[in-house]
């Protein structure tokens, strides 16, 4: 009995050792846990100071990017669209179809043409040939009602040049006129000056004296004989308002010397906030939003001008209506641009959206996971299988995809000048062609006849 007291006390004593031991190792455990816990905080909070720099530089890059955009925007318009003859005859040409714009011209050049004819002088010297031909009464008739015949003839002119400015072969020569004149226009704004288009007064002027002939021949043609009588005319048409044209030849130089700079600081400033930036994604959205934003603010600021320009053009140079007209076509350009711009900021922001983490952005590709699944599963019920081709494109899914966008945006970048039918155009292929990659490349691969069996 001693003996087994013995043994059992020493049992007892190993067993409260291991015990000790084994709750020693424990809390060394936790020690260490606990330890490893706090440098980890400890280097998550240094990384974290270290980083407080990046959003607001970030911020700042975007901002400047954003700002610059409509200036870009401006600025190509300036060195390219406007240099661009075709372009603009062909923005120019539907002008002489308006209304506003072929009574403004009818009436610059019904003035140009009365002024010269001098219908009143004209049936004086007719009334003094009957006097001297023995025709007393015809002549002192013809005196006496030379003014109503003088406003008849006025009128008859003016009724023959609206009619001749609304004719197909003075639409011709429009486009010829202004195609001759839109050689010169970026020499104007460089102060060069041209014979067909120049400044004078404060305002750029379309010589017309070509136009004022043309009329001239059709009058002689129509039987109105006197128009032969009409000397040559060096007459202007007002194209708008330059009050400060200096100044604006200044601005054309420095902003066509920075044409391609321009665009290619604005896109490196908002490509560097989003390297920049934490959360690159939410960068991403912000400067694709920031671009429509800047692009809605170009458009105020044109609206503005319009409404500025048209004040400062006094009506007996230049009828507001025809004003309003030319304005609007000048800067179709910009518009479209900007409209453009505007629309791929959206589909930016929009995408980057679309693919983050947000309960929003998961509903949405579940949604079309679901639809896509359900198409390819009655697909399949009716004996449609993808076969290797789906293995395919389901092994090379990602890379496809990125090619699909990387196409699009090379084809937007590359295309002349991309309008806003185009980038529709390109968002609904883009995707359609995700849907088909998906379509194809999204089915599981069949197990095998033996892993089925297991």
């Amino acid at each position: 009995m001693p003996g087994g007291s013995e043994r059992s006390g020493g049992t007892a004593g190993a067993g409260t050792q291991h015990d000790e031991h084994a709750e020693l190792q424990r809390l060394r455990a936790e020690v260490s846990e606990l330890r490893e816990r706090e440098g980890r905080a400890q280097e998550e909070a240094k990384v974290k100071h270290r980083g407080r720099w990046r959003a607001p530089v970030a911020a700042l890059l975007i901002t400047l990017g954003c700002i610059l955009a409509p200036v870009a925007v401006l600025g190509v318009w300036a060195g390219n669209q406007v240099s661009n003859t075709d372009r603009y005859v062909a923005n120019m040409a539907p002008l002489i179809s308006q209304p506003p714009i072929q009574h403004a011209l009818s009436a610059r050049i019904t003035t140009e043409i009365t002024d010269r004819i001098d219908a009143k002088a004209l049936t004086t010297q007719v009334a003094a040939e009957l006097s001297r031909d023995h025709l007393p009464r015809l002549s002192a008739l013809l005196t006496n009602f030379s003014g109503p015949i003088a406003n008849g003839i006025n009128g008859f002119v003016g009724t023959s040049v609206s009619r001749i400015v609304a004719s197909p072969a003075m639409a011709t020569l429009w486009v010829q006129a202004n195609r001759t004149a839109h050689q010169s226009l970026v020499k104007v704004l460089s102060g060069e000056g041209n014979r067909a288009l120049a400044e004078k007064n404060g305002q750029v002027v379309l010589q017309i004296g070509p136009l004022v002939t043309q009329v001239q021949q059709q009058l002689t043609a129509r039987g109105v004989t006197f128009a032969n009588r009409i000397p040559s005319v060096n007459a202007t048409f007002p194209l708008f308002e330059a009050p400060n044209l200096a100044k604006a030849q200044q601005g054309y130089r420095l902003v066509n010397t920075l044409k391609w700079l321009l665009p290619f600081l604005s896109l490196l400033l908002m490509a560097a906030g989003i390297f920049v930036a934490r959360g690159r994604r939410r960068a991403l959205i912000g400067a694709a939003l920031g671009l429509s934003a800047s692009m809605l603010m170009l458009a105020v600021a044109l609206l503005i001008a319009r409404s500025i320009y048209l004040r400062s053009v006094p009506q007996s140079v230049l009828p507001a209506d025809a004003a309003a007209a030319l304005y609007d076509t000048l800067v179709q350009f910009i518009r479209d641009g900007l409209r453009v711009l505007l629309l791929v900021g959206l589909v930016v922001a929009t995408g980057a959206f679309l693919t983050g983490p947000s309960a929003a952005a998961v509903r949405v590709r579940r949604t079309a996971r679901a639809g896509i699944d359900w198409t390819r599963a009655r697909s399949e019920r009716a004996g449609v299988h993808t076969g290797p081709a789906g293995e395919w494109v389901s092994a090379h899914k990602t890379v496809l995809r990125v090619a699909a966008v990387a196409l699009a945006a090379l084809i937007f970048v590359f295309w002349g000048t991309p309008s806003l039918a185009l980038v529709i155009w390109l968002v609904v292929l883009l995707l359609i062609i995700l849907g088909i990659i998906e379509l194809l490349g999204g089915r599981s691969v069949p197990r095998a006849e033996g892993g089925a069996r297991a």
